[in-house]
């Protein structure tokens, strides 16, 4: 396991079964006003077809009596009001519904979105991007899909069922009593059952998560694939992915399917045992012929909710699933601690590390040992050293992605476990090597959708200091224009030019720079310098270093191997020692100046 997977991982409780059952009444009990006024147009629509076998009994009876003409076009024409009122409430019914469903929905999204990104990033490094959307968009359409299909099917049928076994009982207590045993069997087959498929159903999401996850794995290095020929290696996986998938929703689907054929049997011997009371009490005389008639649809009235219940039961289970895996994320905790209530002083912070060790929990083994390093407020650390050697561990630290296993990392003055979150998050910045742009306008890019407020005229002008000016005016909506996923329509240096723009309209104390790794032509390159030199100056900065410009524009510089820091002092005294380590590695640089370190381009912020 590398050292980026033996990242402090979250840590997460057992989701019970019950809990998705609690989380989608806790999604539900905000909107209990939009609830009452549902379950009054509910009342409606489940009362108006009950008329309706009222009605048709009327009219046979009356038909048979010898009823006039006027009469039975009147008994008609109540029947149709009837039917027309009981579809005009089934839309009514669906609108409240939806309303529900989907700003109950919607909520949870944004809870389960926003509690993804507070998460460590060792869950991230650990989650597919494609597991993440799965869970917190398709589980929540699952979860709205079943409140509108279960509430418009399957509740107003219930409360049919309730009026209709009312209705029964006035006819004959003898049928009431044969209808009420087969409701009570087919309802406690609906409870016994109603879990019977959740492990199914769970398997099936994790299992399109999985293929949610390989497609966009595969479009992101797309590029890479096509050029080294390895597309059908992608496709094999994705193939293999989607074999499990239909593994997966097969078993699922006999699982679901239990029920159903079960109330499917059951409901055809309650339609045959009212056939066969209905035809007993006519021929006896007990009741007329547009009474068993009724009966009749009243059977049929009490057979819907059960035959609604199974067909929505994979609806229900998946939903359940659903629910129970964005529990499973919501009970996810971060391995960090919550800050104190200490707040960062305003300027430039010094940091101090007293005596740092870091040692993953899985294995123990030592990343970091005995580090004591300083840096003065207003002054630049420089950080070399192997892929490996412990830079970016310390970097991490130096922002408390991390917390260290042994020792305090101090930023002005305060353990950084002291420290508030937010106090933390506004004083400590980091530009990685590689900027990540999202979907949305310049504007939104610049502020990160309003997090950092800046009026445009700011905007503009920070833009024209880090020389994208040109490029402003060239635009075709200026500030307002659409950037692309990823970056789509920026060249490599544009992105890391905006990527320093956005922490000089934080203004932090603490920068943690790694130094980018995309080769740019000359004229970019010397923009980037200048930026990257007037982001630093006046601040302290910690700059993972890969050029000799770099190295040599640094106050200090430490060089690290092995989770230690071997050499520490003023870069230019180590550079003119030549029996130091700094003296050493830069006379093996070449003179084009290429990297004096490798650098690892599959995982430029994640390696140790």
């Amino acid at each position: 396991m590398s050292l980026l997977h033996r990242s402090l991982r979250p840590s997460r409780r057992v989701t019970t079964p019950a809990a998705h059952w609690r989380l989608l009444a806790d999604l539900v009990r905000p909107h209990r006003g939009r609830v009452a006024v549902l379950a009054l147009v509910l009342a409606v629509a489940s009362a108006l077809p009950l008329a309706g076998p009222q009605l048709l009994r009327a009219f046979i009876d009356s038909a048979l009596e010898g009823a006039a003409l006027g009469v039975l076009l009147g008994i008609a024409g109540a029947y149709l009001a009837v039917g027309v009122g009981a579809q005009l409430a089934t839309v009514g019914v669906t609108y409240a519904a939806n309303r529900v469903a989907w700003d109950a929905t919607n909520a949870l999204r944004e809870r389960a979105a926003l509690h993804a990104l507070r998460l460590d990033l060792a869950y991230h490094r650990d989650t597919r991007p494609g597991a993440l959307i799965q869970r917190v968009d398709g589980d929540a359409t699952e979860i709205a899909r079943f409140i509108t299909d279960f509430v418009v099917r399957v509740a107003v049928a219930a409360l049919m069922l309730g009026g209709a076994m009312v209705l029964v009982a006035r006819e004959d207590w003898r049928v009431a009593a044969g209808l009420g045993a087969f409701v009570a069997v087919g309802a406690l087959l609906v409870v016994r059952l109603r879990d019977h498929a959740v492990p199914a159903s769970t398997a099936q999401s994790r299992a399109e998560a999985r293929v949610h996850g390989t497609v966009e794995e595969r479009l992101a290095g797309a590029e890479d694939l096509r050029a080294l020929g390895a597309a059908p290696h992608a496709l094999a996986r994705l193939h293999q992915a989607s074999a499990e998938l239909l593994t997966s929703s097969r078993w699922a689907f006999a699982r679901q399917a239990d029920l159903w054929g079960t109330l499917t049997a059951l409901s055809a011997l309650a339609a045959v045992g009212m056939l066969l009371a209905g035809g007993w009490l006519h021929l006896t005389g007990a009741v007329t012929l547009g009474t068993v008639v009724l009966l009749w649809q009243y059977v049929d009235v009490l057979r819907r909710p059960l035959e609604e219940v199974s067909e929505q039961l994979q609806e229900v289970q998946r939903a359940a699933a659903g629910a129970a895996r964005i529990a499973g994320l919501l009970d996810t905790e971060p391995s960090l601690e919550p800050g104190g209530d200490a707040r960062l002083p305003p300027g430039p912070l010094s940091v101090v590390c007293d005596g740092v060790g870091f040692a993953y929990p899985d294995d123990g083994v030592p990343v970091l040992e005995e580090v004591d390093l300083s840096v003065p407020a207003g002054t630049t650390l420089g950080l070399v050293g192997r892929t490996g050697c412990g830079k970016t561990t310390l970097a991490r630290l130096a922002l408390r992605l991390m917390d260290p296993t042994k020792g305090a990392v101090r930023v002005g003055g305060l353990d950084l476990r002291d420290v508030a979150d937010d106090s933390r998050r506004a004083r400590l910045a980091i530009v990685t090597q590689d900027v990540q742009l999202l979907r949305g306008t310049l504007r939104d890019n610049l502020t990160l959708f309003g997090a950092t407020p800046a009026p445009d005229a700011t905007l503009r002008a920070l833009l024209g200091e880090l020389g994208l000016g040109a490029w402003l005016e060239a635009l075709p909506g200026g500030l307002d224009t659409e950037l692309g996923a990823g970056g789509s329509g920026t060249s490599a240096g544009q992105a890391q030019l905006l990527g320093l723009a956005r922490v000089f309209l934080r203004d932090p104390g603490v920068v943690v720079l790694d130094e980018a790794s995309s080769r740019v032509d000359p004229a970019t390159q010397a923009r980037i310098d200048a930026a990257t030199a007037r982001l630093l100056a006046g601040r302290t900065s910690v700059v993972i270093a890969h050029r000799l410009s770099t190295i040599r524009a640094c106050d200090a510089t430490a060089v690290m191997a092995a989770g230690r820091v071997v050499e520490h002092g003023p870069t230019r005294e180590l550079a003119a020692d030549s029996g130091s380590h700094l003296a050493r590695l830069l006379a093996t640089e070449a003179a084009d100046e290429e990297p004096v370190f490798p650098i690892d381009h599959d995982d430029p912020w994640g390696s140790a």
